[in-house]
């Protein structure tokens, strides 16, 4: 019987993790989190932020949506409060084709 290590899963993450997910600037992700109510994330102690997935993943549409889609950060703000459920839907599509095309690549390499 083989005995396999479970997936552990990091529930949060710092704000320099975060940084280096998003290929942005620390200091990019501090005036994200001051300027979008979206995110909540927690602080311990000594003040550091830490993200949960669920903040990734809105840090990851605002990402989106002002460097991709090139929205001022009040277009932003005014998509996320108006068009949340469309902008999540869109950003879930976007991800899971990205993964798609990953998958595609890597068979289309081993050939």
């Amino acid at each position: 019987m083989n005995y396999e290590e479970p997936d552990i899963k990091k529930i949060y993450f710092t704000i320099g993790e975060t940084a280096r997910m998003l290929d942005v600037p620390v200091s990019t992700v501090r005036f994200w989190d001051n300027e979008f109510k979206i995110l909540k994330p927690m602080k311990n102690k000594k003040g550091n932020r830490l993200f949960t997935q669920q903040d990734i993943k809105n840090l990851k549409i605002i990402h989106r949506l002002l460097k991709e889609e090139r929205l001022t950060l009040d277009g932003a703000k005014k998509r996320l409060l108006g068009k949340w459920d469309e902008t999540n839907y869109k950003f879930e599509i976007t991800e899971s084709l990205q993964k798609i095309k990953s998958i595609l690549v890597e068979i289309r390499d081993n050939i």
